[in-house]
């Protein structure tokens, strides 16, 4: 009897406290999750989550390593985010056939277009390999040793998967702060192709102005397909021979709609949360990662923009790189917001004391958990930590001459030539001016500069900032201006022999040379305290654990699949009540913004279409209305793009595209009153899909 009401109560609590928030692994999913889950609305066994043919897990994929997507046809079909698909669909488009500005329908499978780099991943299963490593003295190796463990199990069980199929691979991640590790089998498909995308103005509808904001009308979704060997419906690169991909088992999709309380779950790959992250690791997150990495995106935006919106053709070949760049400018400068407005910091002090109180009357790893010694050495790496992210939002993939020289400064790039002499040996650059705007570039890589310089301590600053002083009198652009123009690394076609003179003295290669000069700098002697940090943060974790072992406790997001449910579910602020979901009649209204807004621009067959007063079988049968977005309290984070969205019995409702302003610090603090899922309605999908693409082939194929 004692038994029975300890775990009763430990399930009140749970859904007291835990209720919608988590992101669970699914081989091991907490019975009090699922009955949790059960209680909510969700209608399949246990094993149609993970286990069985006909799991939801196998209609879930990993997207190109970035993204999520789900399986919703018996020929592989793939709905994703068109952000997550916003690279492919800007490769394949030029100033004479520009698919983001006029989407794009394949109206047979020969007009499928490949996509180089892009490839799905289903994960097959998942185990616990945590007590094989700790049996090879894991727990007190070096953290050399530690790689070399943990690489070597990943071969030896990567070969014993291949052994029963050769397509299969395997992963080892660490979870909960690396207290554990988990072993994921995966089957990857490198033959993807793009079948179906609206116009950006739709995809993307809102922008910047939009991004992370409720209410929201983005119809963010693309259409790819997976391709298989014709023999083994197996893995294959490309091949004009591949056919389509026959899933074990594929997304079925509800037109029936929800209202405000049903059940709902996401399904996906979360990139990363740090909800076990003491508090000085959140002061080192906000004011040495976030403020620099807003503070350098704004200023490089404001150039990117400028010239996007004076040439299409510069836009198109920015346009994917302006949104990544401005997507986590933005979440940066929210979740900041978001730290300091509820006290985040004062909050995990606060459970901090508790812990070490709790530790102090146990005596739960004493001479291993040090609160003091964890803050210390996060004071000791504080200044390089901040200087290394200015270091990094300048330098790195910032414009295309830092980005070449700094390639050649860290070695690696292929040697070409004769063996002998060694002064005819050479590196080569492949022809990429399809990808980046000289002008652009320049000013980009000038305004950079000089703002590095007005934000880090001189120790930090590299050698050729004495060159712009002394040469050319602190004229940033005249200096930039002269390594392109004088440079042999921007030089289209040229052949680099490294062992010369002249490659040694080559302005851009010294330029390289000084970046990275810098960078080791900023890492010479982090090793020992980096270690450090994360051996006390593991402990951290550990206590918590252990302090709260009555409950079920998820591990923090790390890119392996999850698990989140909840409801759907609107939100207040200030007492204004935000609906779950937006009309149509709420988009033509933004559209009508356009002259003032040009985030609110689209085609005016868009605005004709979302101005119907019926909208047939994609009207919500409660509402009476189409719906565009919705609002669950599912717990998501990056990496969530694309995620397919349930109701409870296991049908596409829709997909996830985003998170609400108001809950950014989520990623390191679940609200459950404010922390929302932005999805774009399936129904909204096929009605684009339908009415302005008229993709009937598709609809059929999907059995609608």
């Amino acid at each position: 009897m004692k038994k029975i009401t300890f775990i009763l109560a430990t399930l009140v609590a749970f859904a007291t406290a835990k209720a919608d928030e988590g992101m669970w692994t699914l081989y091991n999913l907490p019975q009090a999750v699922y009955q949790q889950m059960q209680a909510e609305g969700f209608k399949l066994p246990y094993s149609d989550i993970y286990k069985s043919k006909d799991a939801i897990k196998n209609a879930v994929v990993n997207f190109s390593g970035y993204c999520s997507g789900v399986v919703v046809s018996p020929d592989g079909l793939v709905f994703t985010n068109h952000h997550c698909g916003f690279e492919a669909i800007r490769s394949h488009s030029t100033v004479e056939h520009d698919y983001m500005l006029n989407g794009f329908y394949a109206k047979t499978f020969a007009e499928e277009l490949p996509n180089k780099d892009m490839f799905v991943s289903f994960m097959k299963s998942q185990t616990d390999i945590t007590s094989r490593l700790m049996a090879c003295g894991y727990e007190k190796a070096s953290q050399s040793k530690k790689t070399f463990l943990v690489d070597s199990l990943q071969t030896v069980l990567t070969d014993s998967v291949r052994k029963l199929d050769k397509t299969l691979r395997v992963s080892i991640d660490p979870f909960y702060e690396g207290n554990s590790f988990y072993a994921t089998v995966y089957q990857d498909f490198n033959d993807l192709r793009l079948v179906f995308t609206i116009p950006k103005s739709m995809g993307k509808f809102g922008g910047e102005t939009d991004n992370w904001m409720w209410p929201r009308q983005t119809c963010d979704f693309a259409v790819f397909r997976i391709y298989a060997n014709p023999t083994t419906n197996g893995p294959a690169e490309y091949s004009k021979d591949n056919v389509p991909y026959r899933p074990q088992h594929w997304a079925p999709i509800s037109l029936d709609g929800y209202k405000e309380g049903d059940f709902a779950m996401t399904m996906g790959y979360p990139g990363s949360t740090s909800r076990y992250i003491s508090s000085y690791g959140i002061i080192e997150r906000r004011d040495c990662e976030n403020t620099p990495r807003a503070q350098v995106r704004g200023v490089k935006q404001d150039v990117m923009r400028r010239h996007m919106r004076a040439s299409e053709a510069v836009r198109i070949k920015y346009d994917s790189k302006f949104a990544q760049s401005a997507n986590y400018w933005k979440n940066s400068l929210g979740m900041n917001k978001c730290i300091d407005s509820i006290g985040l910091v004062q909050q995990k002090r606060d459970y901090e004391a508790r812990l070490r109180q709790w530790q102090d009357s146990t005596g739960y790893l004493k001479g291993k958990l040090d609160f003091d010694k964890l803050a210390s050495y996060y004071e000791k790496r504080f200044d390089r930590v901040r200087t290394r992210y200015y270091w990094l939002e300048t330098f790195r993939r910032t414009n295309e001459l830092a980005t070449r020289a700094m390639r050649l400064a860290m070695g690696g790039l292929e040697v070409k030539g004769p063996k002998k002499p060694a002064s005819k040996q050479y590196h080569e650059f492949a022809d990429n001016s399809n990808e980046w705007d000289a002008a652009l570039d320049k000013e980009v890589l000038a305004v950079l500069l000089k703002n590095y310089r007005e934000h880090v301590g001189h120790r930090y600053l590299p050698k050729f900032y004495a060159t712009i002083d002394q040469r050319f009198g602190g004229d940033y652009q005249r200096f930039v201006d002269d390594l392109y123009a004088r440079s042999i690394v921007m030089k289209k076609g040229a052949k680099l022999f490294f062992n010369t003179k002249a490659y040694k003295e080559d302005p851009g290669v010294r330029f390289g040379q000084d970046i990275m000069d810098i960078y080791y700098d900023l890492t010479e002697g982090m090793g020992a305290i980096n270690d450090t940090i994360e051996a006390q943060e593991r402990y951290l974790c550990a206590a918590k654990l252990r302090m709260e072992e009555d409950m079920p406790h998820y591990s923090d997001a790390n890119f392996t699949m999850r698990l989140s449910y909840g409801q759907v579910k609107g939100f207040s602020i200030g007492g204004r009540e935000l609906g779950y979901y937006t009309t149509p009649e709420s988009i033509v209204e933004k559209m009508d913004k356009a002259k003032t807004n040009v985030d609110y621009e689209a085609e005016p067959i868009m605005k004709q279409l979302l101005s119907s007063k019926n909208f047939g079988r994609y009207t919500d049968k409660n509402t009476h209305n189409m719906h565009l977005c919705f609002l669950t309290n599912n717990d998501i984070t990056g990496g969530n793009s694309g995620s397919p969205m349930f109701n409870g019995k296991g049908e596409l409702i829709g997909l996830a595209f985003d998170g609400n302003w108001d809950s950014l610090s989520s990623d390191i603090l679940f609200d459950s009153h404010l922390a929302r899922c932005i999805g774009v309605d399936i129904r909204y999908m096929l009605f684009m899909m339908d009415k302005w693409g008229h993709a009937d082939r598709l609809l059929k194929e999907m059995g609608l």
